[in-house]
């Protein structure tokens, strides 16, 4: 089903200029996911990954310029497919912005730029009581069940 926004939806990849929002956005991940950071360090975190060029973030906007949602994609390698692939590894739309398309258009906007920079696929991992992204993520083409288990070994606490 693809339902139109509410609100017009803009999305860009974001840059330095762009760190400030982006921090506010991520403390709002962090804090959705129960964990917590000093915003000098969520500001450092976001400085480094987008000075680097080591993630490609987006970042939706209303038409006024509030950031609604970010989606960070890091690209890496496939040996199999011998091709490249990002990890979309994080997604956040900010509770007033909810139900308005910003979670959909940041999937499509990291699905589109993959796809035009011949990116062989995009996965992600959601957790398991996550059911609303889980129906965006399917509504949107990504599936489970795949032959591959996933294993995670922690080396920091």
């Amino acid at each position: 089903m693809d339902t139109a926004p509410i609100t017009p939806i803009l999305i860009d990849k974001a840059d330095i200029s762009d760190k400030e929002a982006v921090t506010d956005l991520f403390l709002g991940y962090l804090d959705f996911y129960k964990s917590t950071a000093p915003r000098e360090t969520a500001e450092s975190f976001i400085t480094e990954r987008l000075s680097k060029s080591d993630s490609l973030i987006f970042i939706a906007r209303n038409t006024e310029g509030t950031g609604l949602g970010f989606a960070r994609a890091y690209p890496t390698f496939a040996s199999v497919s011998m091709g490249r692939v990002w990890i979309l590894n994080d997604l956040y739309v900010a509770p007033h912005a909810r139900r308005l398309g910003a979670g959909r258009a940041l999937v499509r906007a990291v699905t589109e730029a993959a796809r035009s920079q011949g990116v062989v696929r995009v996965t992600l991992a959601t957790t398991e009581d996550n059911t609303s992204a889980q129906a965006l993520y399917e509504t949107e083409g990504f599936t489970t069940g795949h032959p591959v288990r996933h294993y995670v070994k922690r080396t920091r606490t």
